[in-house]
């Protein structure tokens, strides 16, 4: 269930508009190869929005690639951070250290920050998680102890200095861009919106391509939320994204209508192979996705049980536990309830 690491790459500028450039910071997950933080020209400073994954050489990395674009680390006068993952949240610590600037994030931080503050029970909590799904004892145990000694990929836990909520405005050449909280991905995941110019900071909410993850346990249907978060970037009118992870893109509505119809897709499958049998989160995840390869399992049951929470609050299937809890609890379609005479 680890998720593998792979060689780094290097870090890389590109100036997206004048005074908008997109960083490529490198990261070592098999699948997703760097992530985007992007510096915007205020004043005679920087506004980095996202920083990264910590790892020993990443601080050096961000710095050379802001050398790219002839800056330096001490340029940045507010970072500022769409979800508190670990590859967009892992520098900040030793940025607002170094810059002397603050960070502002939204409040809802705890799937992380507590993670960080106790691991080992945090790893409990998945590893009896993932027993419940139905993972076999012998894997689950050499994941728990593969995560035990590998890098949470956060220097530090940071308390944000100003919370990034609706209302607030992050300053820039550009003009100012307002705050919409965007739950799904992540609780603590907002997007900032330039509204002259119609360009939209997605952080994970929206990427190039249909990439779907929600954190699972900490809200009561991560799936639904992010659904009615689809609803609010769409409203936006955005004529160009800037999203965490690839390319920027311009066709922002049909991209929200993908990641729609994808969900819908995989819901109505997962339906179907729990017509007529019960199946643990763990035997579905090969069935909804064969793409997924071993090494990214952990991230692939997470998605699973979002999907199988949604559709047990939409009423559409059920979950079946014993008694004392000991076996993997198990779903089934609900049977539908028979019509009145």
């Amino acid at each position: 269930m680890s998720y593998g690491h792979r060689r780094r790459a290097v870090g890389r500028a590109d100036r997206v508009l004048p005074g908008i450039w997109r960083l490529r910071l490198p990261l070592p997950w098999p699948g997703v190869p760097h992530v985007n933080a992007w510096a915007l020209a205020a004043d005679d400073g920087l506004v980095l929005v996202d920083t990264g994954y910590h790892e020993e050489d990443s601080l050096p990395e961000l710095e050379r690639t802001l050398a790219l674009i002839d800056r330096r680390l001490e340029d940045v006068q507010l970072v500022v951070c769409t979800h508190a993952h670990s590859d967009h949240y892992g520098l900040a610590a030793p940025i607002v250290e170094r810059a002397g600037c603050e960070l502002w994030m939204h409040p809802r931080h705890e799937h992380m920050t507590r993670a960080i503050a106790d691991p080992e029970r945090s790893l409990e909590r998945r590893v009896e998680v993932a027993r419940q799904s139905g993972v076999p004892l012998e894997p689950l145990r050499r994941w728990a102890q593969e995560r035990r000694e590998s890098n949470p990929g956060i220097a530090a836990a940071i308390e944000p200095h100003r919370e990034l909520l609706p209302g607030v405005e992050v300053e820039s050449d550009h003009g100012a861009w307002s705050v919409r909280h965007t739950p799904g991905h992540a609780p603590s995941h907002a997007v900032l919106f330039q509204r002259e110019q119609r360009l939209l900071l997605s952080g994970d909410h929206l990427l190039g391509r249909v990439s779907l993850y929600f954190d699972y346990g900490w809200t009561p249907d991560p799936v639904a939320e992010f659904l009615e978060s689809l609803d609010t970037a769409d409203a936006l009118g955005a004529r160009l994204c800037l999203p965490g992870h690839g390319r920027p893109f311009g066709d922002v509505a049909a991209r929200i209508e993908a990641n729609r119809a994808e969900i819908r897709a995989k819901l109505d499958e997962l339906e179907r192979a729990l017509a007529g049998s019960e199946m643990t989160a763990y035997e579905l995840v090969p069935l909804a996705f064969p793409e997924f390869e071993p090494s990214m399992m952990g991230w692939a049951l997470t998605i699973m049980l979002c999907f199988l929470t949604h559709l047990e609050r939409s009423g559409r299937i059920e979950r079946v536990r014993t008694p004392d809890e000991r076996a993997p609890e198990r779903w089934r379609a609900r049977a539908p309830t028979a019509a009145r005479p």
